[in-house]
């Protein structure tokens, strides 16, 4: 049997109004022998209705979450709410202090800790309190992603194939109601360990983003971020108030598929990659997509990455320099 999680939250999530604190979690160190990690939260009540748990920053380096969540944090008042928004807009509050995908204290990487432990490391036990406590009080959750210092990304939002079909339903039914520019049937490359999959496995209503990327946010990006939101909450039956009439994209969300890993490349070399194609741009198989060119000397031919299907680019490496094993570009086919 597990032992009770460390955290201690600092708000009351049955109680009514607007309530602004922390999850506090003991961590003792060189500088502070009883010191703590302080998580900011806010939670949103007004009488009953569905819970919505909605997550930035899971990942340090990625700015849209946090940015859309902060300012609805600041803004969300609990007569717009019928039910709970629970908000954690730096759910990885270290690694959002430090600007890294994972934490400095223990170079966790907290999308890849789940469950979690209670007396395991900091990010375990952050992602252990999630698991254990915020998750089951949810019954939509949102969890705000872009590609950090290291991938840029078409802005789209998101949700996986899963075996309950009428759950699979309900996740997609969100996605259209965010209303990203692209909205994707992903695949992920490494599942394991991921916040998604621990909300799935407990019937959650779960949407992810991924919305542009190259460690900082666009204004374009930051407003999908916002609209997308507050969008989902209104699906959900959770926030009252009409869309603004400019609130809506021009056009309506392109769904994209990522049918099998023949989607993603990856690098074998090492190098200064040249992009051969930008983001959003549609491509043949057998396109090419990027090439690789060594830099211990000049006279060498670069290497060539083709795509192996018909599609668009979905994701791209973002600096200039790869090394072999880096994901260097995802290709998505377009749903008609």
């Amino acid at each position: 049997m597990l032992a009770p999680s460390p955290i201690t939250p600092t708000v009351d999530f049955e109680r009514d109004g607007v309530q602004h604190g922390f999850l506090r979690l003991p961590y003792s160190r060189d500088d502070s022998a009883w010191g703590s990690v302080m998580i900011p939260i806010t939670v949103v009540r007004s009488g009953t209705g569905p819970t919505a748990l909605l997550t930035g920053a899971n990942h340090g380096d990625e700015y849209e979450g946090a940015v859309a969540l902060f300012d609805l944090a600041q803004t969300l008042t609990a007569d717009q709410v019928a039910g709970r928004v629970i908000i954690v807009p730096a759910m990885n509050y270290p690694a959002f202090q430090a600007g890294t995908r994972t934490s400095p204290i223990d170079k966790g990487n907290l999308n890849r800790s789940f469950p979690g432990r209670p007396d395991g490391t900091v990010t375990q036990k952050i992602a252990d309190y999630f698991t254990r406590e915020l998750l089951p009080l949810a019954d939509l959750v949102m969890d705000i992603h872009s590609g950090g210092k290291t991938l840029d990304f078409v802005p789209f939002a998101a949700a996986h194939i899963l075996p309950d079909k009428d759950q699979e339903a309900r996740c997609f039914a969100a996605v259209a109601a965010f209303a990203a520019p692209y909205s994707m049937r992903m695949l992920e490359i490494d599942a394991v360990g991921m916040y998604d999959t621990a909300a799935e496995e407990q019937g959650k209503t779960f949407v992810t983003t991924e919305l542009g990327g190259g460690g900082t946010g666009r204004a374009e990006t930051i407003a999908i971020a916002k609209r997308g939101v507050r969008n989902v909450l209104r699906h959900a039956g959770i926030l009252a108030d009409a869309p603004p009439a400019d609130g809506q994209p021009a056009e309506a969300s392109r769904w994209l598929d990522m049918p099998s890993a023949d989607c993603f490349r990856f690098a074998e070399d090492s190098g200064l990659i040249e992009a051969c194609v930008d983001l959003g741009q549609p491509v043949r198989a057998g396109d090419l997509l990027a090439r690789i060119h060594p830099i211990g000397r000049t006279g060498l031919a670069p290497s060539e990455y083709r795509a192996a299907l018909d599609g668009i680019l979905a994701a791209r490496h973002f600096p200039g320099l790869v090394k072999a094993g880096d994901c260097i570009a995802v290709v998505g086919t377009v749903e008609h």
